[in-house]
């Protein structure tokens, strides 16, 4: 089964279209979720529940006599977790030029620090199991402030930013910018802006890669960097990220096991927050959590710690896949899916 190093779909996106195209392409996933943060009894949601989410993409394109190309593409998806059913909604659409290896992209923009390779799992979610199991593997997650950086919404409208890619042979490089309206303009309530850069070269079987990102948002700053080698038939990384003050390691590796399966193994391990932050406002992740776990007597912590995980991926053939996975996260939550994953 062959691996891929996970950064996104916007280094995929970057090169040229050759002619006006409308193309629709997808995927599925279905499972079972245990998830011990869940109780009846205390949160009304069962600890093991179905899983599922079906995506339609739809990519639009044309090209100018002169070899410009210009680009769009929205979704519709449809997701199920911790039995809380929904209906298919779509997103913001994102609109793209490009002309050589400069794409410029407005609307429902990938974001600098998302692109950044080397922070997701190879896995099919990018993450573990059969959603994602909430993502506690990238170095960006801490101290519940998960995803605080601009990223393409798949079921939301995004953030309507600006971004330009550039591509030549090894190297990428990336920047983002997104402003937020702000909801009570004489208090300054609400609006804030964000810029990220991301930079990455890749060398034969070796990459590295950095992000950084200044937000007019407490606790949002970032400074992110990775290195991998990827062998073939297996690969590791690493990657560390200083998330405004906290700290996050993580070490990953991936092997295949015969022709049809792989495996991905990580472990993250995320430093205290710092008490004069506390102090003016932030979270803690030092103290005792509220989630339902917690409340029925297991004594854990928020985010503080190290989280590990294990996936296994058994490839069916024709775009289908068997997913499994286990991650025990940092707060003693354990989460346990098994899945089918399909691609059209």
């Amino acid at each position: 089964m062959k691996k891929v190093l996970f950064a996104t779909t916007a280094l995929i996106a970057t090169a040229s279209v050759a002619a006006a195209d409308v193309r629709l392409s997808g995927y599925g996933r279905f499972g079972l979720d245990y998830n011990d943060a869940n109780d009846s009894n205390i949160n009304g949601v069962s600890d093991t529940t179905i899983t599922s989410r079906l995506r339609l993409q739809f990519d639009m394109s044309a090209e100018t006599d002169m070899g410009v190309a210009f680009d769009a593409r929205f979704r519709a998806q449809a997701e199920s977790r911790d039995n809380n059913p929904g209906g298919a909604v779509f997103n913001g659409a994102r609109f793209g030029v490009v002309w050589e290896g400069l794409r410029v992209n407005v609307g429902n923009i990938i974001g600098a620090v998302e692109n950044m390779p080397g922070t997701y799992l190879e896995t099919r979610t990018a993450g573990i199991g059969i959603d994602g199991a909430g993502f506690f593997s990238h170095v960006g997650n801490v101290n519940n402030e998960f995803f605080n950086w601009d990223a393409y919404s798949s079921a939301g409208v995004g953030v309507n930013g600006v971004e330009a890619l550039y591509t030549y042979e090894g190297f990428v490089g990336h920047i983002s910018y997104s402003d937020r309206n702000e909801t009570i303009a004489a208090n300054n309530n609400g609006g804030f802006d964000r810029a990220a850069i991301m930079l990455t070269y890749s060398w034969n079987d070796f990459g590295v890669a950095a992000a950084y990102q200044n937000s007019g948002a407490m606790w949002e700053d970032k400074t992110l960097v990775s290195g991998w080698y990827d062998g073939g038939n297996w690969g590791a990384r690493i990657a560390y990220a200083d998330n405004d003050g906290i700290s996050k390691w993580g070490l990953y590796g991936n092997i295949d096991i015969g022709a049809a399966s792989n495996l991905v193994l990580f472990v993250t391990s995320e430093d205290s927050v710092d008490q004069a932050d506390v102090n003016a406002g932030r979270g803690d992740n030092r103290v005792a959590s509220t989630s339902a776990s917690c409340a029925a007597g297991t004594t854990c912590t928020d985010t503080e710690g190290e989280t590990y995980g294990i996936n296994w991926s058994y490839d069916l053939g024709g775009g289908a896949s068997f997913e499994t996975g286990y991650r025990r996260a940092s707060n003693d939550n354990d989460t346990f899916q098994a899945g089918v994953y399909f691609s059209f």
